[in-house]
């Protein structure tokens, strides 16, 4: 299945981590940018525990991590990148980050919203999936319904930054298990290589990454002839 717009779309992007968007869903945000529609994400956090060894200053990751970002998005077309700076790790779906995450939609007023799927607790047999993507996914979604669209939720957003109700006109799930939208990006698929080569902090030695990336093609696909893909639920509200 693909995307059936027939107009420039806005695009909000909001997940938990610096390199998200990119491992998520990297090759579908190329799609869309080359196609004319305007991405922008947003970031909760600006992953500044995303290091094993105990001598990292967290605070220089960060601001590593935030500048591979913004190279990151930019090999995607995307040059509109936002951080909320939450500490990585502790994120957790309550009303604070609820009312954060209800202003982003406010004033961005997106015609279409991404996220990440909170159901999904394992990826694969061998990993958990992080708390953080959970958290994320979750904190969108809540936000997204009710609150984003309802005069009700956070008053306060009209009366003092006079941002009003907006609800996304479709809302796609990344990261799922239960997915209703595939997309071939199998042409794309270099594009979020390169994208994910910004995030030098993460990915290691980039040959054995790639050979990694290069395994994630589709079971009907051989590694001589791969396909590949991105999968989404797919929301559309009538």
């Amino acid at each position: 299945m693909e995307d059936d717009w027939k107009e420039p779309q806005k695009i909000l992007v909001i997940l938990a981590h610096p390199d998200d968007p990119e491992f998520f869903c990297g090759a579908t945000i190329a799609r869309w940018t080359s196609a004319g529609h305007k991405v922008t994400y947003w970031l909760l956090t600006c992953g500044d525990k995303g290091a094993s060894n105990p001598e990292t200053n967290p605070g220089e990751l960060c601001g590593d991590r935030q500048a591979e970002q913004l190279a990151a998005a930019a090999v995607l077309g995307v040059h509109d990148v936002n951080f909320l700076d939450f500490p990585d790790g502790y994120l957790a779906p309550d009303l604070q980050l609820r009312k954060e995450v209800t202003r982003i939609i406010r004033k961005e007023r997106p015609d279409v919203l991404v996220t990440c799927d909170p159901k999904t607790l394992y990826v694969g047999e061998s990993r958990i999936n992080h708390p953080d993507h959970r958290a994320a996914g979750q904190v969108v979604l809540d936000a997204v319904f009710p609150a984003a669209g309802n005069p009700l939720y956070f008053p306060e957003l009209i009366r003092d930054e006079n941002l009003m109700p907006h609800t996304p006109r479709e809302v796609w799930i990344s990261l799922t298990l239960e997915p209703s939208m595939r997309i071939d990006v199998t042409d794309l698929w270099d594009t979020k290589l390169r994208a994910l080569f910004e995030h030098r902090s993460q990915i290691g030695d980039r040959s054995e990454f790639v050979e990694r990336m290069r395994t994630r093609h589709t079971p009907d696909s051989t590694p001589e002839n791969p396909r590949y893909e991105e999968v989404f639920r797919r929301i559309v509200f009538i």
